[in-house]
């Protein structure tokens, strides 16, 4: 019997040393602080794929993204197209699925319907398949991360616009990719909020910027153009309020021209304080990677996120169905910008 248990032993080492081969660990820490308990030394790969990289936004997401996988000791992989096409997160996608060195892949999808197969190509090989902030199609993930409540957040930012124009006059939304499901959604409560509540405004036209900057800044100064009444933008996505402020600043329409929408504070730092802009709404997208690593790093223990969980680094969440909510929008304004930095 002593020899057995010896020659067990020699073996559960050898089997605990190859195990440790199967990934390259990142970032780990000494003391792993998660919600569930799990057996010691377990390394996970996660994939966090955004609608693209290289844009203020998304770079935050990584930062706090790379700092759960620090936490938790995961293993991180970030990846993410340069433009925001869903025909390049399927090919990423489908390097992960060859690769097999994934547990989970996270995606903030720029398609909800076309993404859809290659998902479930990657659950057929034992992948653990999530979405986040823009979602797919319930069939082609287990649960969606969103930021907040999409009805809130819509009804929300057209309410920013009208306490800024005198609840009167033209105005434009610049959004992202028109397939982008969240944009979309968030598209259609502002619409209800404008017929609702606000008939002394007009809704001249809604552009898609596609998340390119370049493009957001050149559709601004058209619609400044076009429309020489206009009073307002709202920018649905993170690239559209920046280019506006831009564009009513080169035009001189500080203040007569509002602008308000998503983003980032750092990136509106500026222009909310010389009046190009009025007010931004956003979340942390540094707590939305960390959430994503986090609850990602819980499946694969199968704990499903659950109403009013408290998870270290971000707060309690909440649960619509298989809906993650994060939390509340924050807006940002020039008496409290510098308050946050992001």
């Amino acid at each position: 019997m002593l020899c057995s248990i010896i020659m067990l032993l020699i073996v559960s080492a050898c089997v605990k040393g190859a195990e440790e081969d199967l990934y390259k660990v990142v970032y780990k820490s000494e003391e792993v602080d998660i919600e569930v308990e799990d057996k010691q030394n377990t390394e996970y790969s996660i994939a966090i794929i955004p609608k693209l990289i290289n844009i203020p936004y998304f770079n935050a997401v990584e930062e706090g993204a790379l700092k759960a996988g620090k936490d938790l000791g995961v293993h991180v992989i970030y990846k993410g197209p340069r433009t925001a096409e869903p025909s390049q997160q399927i090919q990423i996608i489908n390097e992960f699925i060859e690769g097999g060195e994934v547990d989970v892949i996270a995606v903030s999808a720029n398609d909800p319907e076309k993404l859809v197969p290659v998902l479930k190509k990657a659950k057929q090989h034992n992948i653990r398949v999530i979405t986040w902030d823009a979602d797919t199609m319930p069939e082609g993930r287990e649960f969606f991360i969103n930021m907040v409540h999409p009805e809130t957040l819509g009804r929300h930012l057209m309410d920013t616009l009208a306490w800024n124009t005198g609840e009167e006059g033209e105005f434009a939304i610049m959004t992202g990719a028109n397939s982008a499901a969240n944009l979309n959604e968030w598209l259609k409560w502002i619409k209800v909020q404008h017929k609702e509540y606000y008939p002394s405004m007009s809704l001249v036209e809604v552009a898609a910027t596609d998340d390119d900057p370049h493009k957001a800044y050149t559709i601004a100064k058209r619609l400044i153009a076009d429309y020489p009444n206009l009073k307002g933008i709202i920018g649905n996505s993170s690239v559209g309020p920046p280019a506006a402020a831009q564009a009513v600043q080169e035009a001189g329409k500080n203040g007569e021209i509002a602008v308000v929408g998503l983003s980032p504070p750092n990136d509106m730092n500026e222009y909310l304080k010389n009046d190009a802009a009025q007010v931004v709404t956003l979340w942390s997208p540094k707590k939305l990677g960390y959430l994503t690593v986090a609850l990602s790093r819980n499946i694969l223990s199968n704990y499903l996120p659950y109403d009013n969980q408290d998870i270290p680094g971000v707060g309690k969440i909440r649960m619509m169905n298989d809906m993650v909510i994060m939390g509340e929008p924050i807006d940002f304004v020039k008496e409290n910008v510098d308050q946050y930095d992001f």
